[in-house]
């Protein structure tokens, strides 16, 4: 309600007693007195409500409808990104802009690694998330996020959640593939290409049940300091500093893949798919052949997928959408796209 239509509804309520009590009053003695008491009992009720109604306003989130974006975008150049963002970093002030608590940072790796190796590249800097993809040759795959606030232990139990998800996915696929009937050219095409899907996720799922080495970036929180010790580790490409990012909710982290080196574009979606590479020994999974994406298709990868944090109340959502990528709606509840193939 505002200030103006509770003053309002005041004076219809207590205007017409006090004129009444000053009528009943006018003719006894002290008439001035009681009148003036009367006038600033009425003057300091209309002053407090109008007090009250200000000081009750509601104060908005002033973040709202303000994003921050820290990384890279289709056409950037990447050696242009690696050397902005280590001159971001050079300039950063030595002290934190809330002590205690650190600069939030996008850290690029070098190469694709297994979870076990992150540990020894991160330390023990606290992480909010880690950026996965299974890299296939010549085919897209999925970029997917993991909240990972216990390095490797979250990491590896988010890559068991995504491969359950994809063993669901692979299904559908052939499910899908299967019910196509009529044997003309448009259903021999769509055929293959739902089993084409269907063979991606299928090594998707059994490379990120191995814990392939599969992540290739992360977002983390320290000090400049800390943060410019962790640029010089082999193993890292770069460190974005963000000391704009307060809440990770407001901004969007997109970090280059480590295949992209002179401009950010998508990968390439044109040769048979293997299983990437794993630390230590694992069950060997044929690899299966699977033909280009049918012309029409867009040659984007998959959605961004956000894997649930294991624990909610530790860090605050983030809406992260690298490059590259086309974000559905949905991208965790969608089941696989119906192509409409020429």
């Amino acid at each position: 309600m505002r200030a103006g239509d509770l003053l309002r509804q005041l004076d219809q309520r207590l205007l017409p007693p006090l004129t009444r009590a000053m009528a009943r009053l006018g003719e006894r003695s002290g008439r001035s007195g009681v009148l003036t008491w009367a006038a600033l009992l009425s003057s300091a009720a209309v002053l407090g409500t109008a007090v009250w109604a200000v000081d009750d306003a509601p104060v908005g989130d002033r973040t709202v409808g303000e994003v921050t974006r820290v990384g890279v975008v289709d056409g950037d150049s990447v050696p242009g990104y690696l050397r902005s963002a280590a001159a971001d970093l050079a300039a950063l002030p030595t002290a934190a802009p809330v002590a205690g608590e650190g600069t939030y940072a996008l850290v690029t790796l070098d190469a694709y690694l297994p979870p076990q190796r992150l540990a020894a590249v991160l330390g023990d800097v606290p992480v909010s998330t880690v950026f996965g993809r299974v890299p296939l040759p010549g085919r897209q795959t999925e970029i997917v996020r993991i909240p990972a606030l216990r390095v490797p232990d979250d990491v590896v139990a988010g890559m068991a959640e995504v491969a359950v998800r994809k063993d669901t996915e692979a299904a559908d696929y052939r499910a899908r593939a299967a019910a196509v009937a009529g044997g003309g050219v448009d259903e021999r095409e769509l055929r293959e290409w739902y089993r084409s899907g269907a063979a991606v996720a299928a090594a998707e799922a059994a490379a990120y049940r191995t814990g392939c080495a599969c992540v290739y970036a992360a977002v983390v929180r320290a000090a400049p300091g800390v943060l410019r010790g962790m640029a010089a580790r082999p193993a890292v490409r770069a460190v974005d500093p963000a000391p704009e990012v307060y809440r990770l909710d407001r901004a969007v982290f997109t970090p280059p893949l480590p295949e992209q080196r002179d401009v950010v574009r998508p990968p390439a979606d044109t040769e048979p798919s293997t299983a990437p590479a794993t630390e230590g020994p694992r069950e060997s999974t044929p690899a299966t052949p699977a033909p280009p994406a049918p012309v029409g298709e867009s040659s984007e990868p998959a959605p961004v997928v956000t894997i649930p944090s294991p624990e909610p109340s530790a860090t605050e959502p983030t809406e992260v959408v690298p490059p590259s990528v086309t974000t559905s709606p949905d991208a965790s509840d969608a089941g696989p796209p119906t192509p409409s193939p020429s």
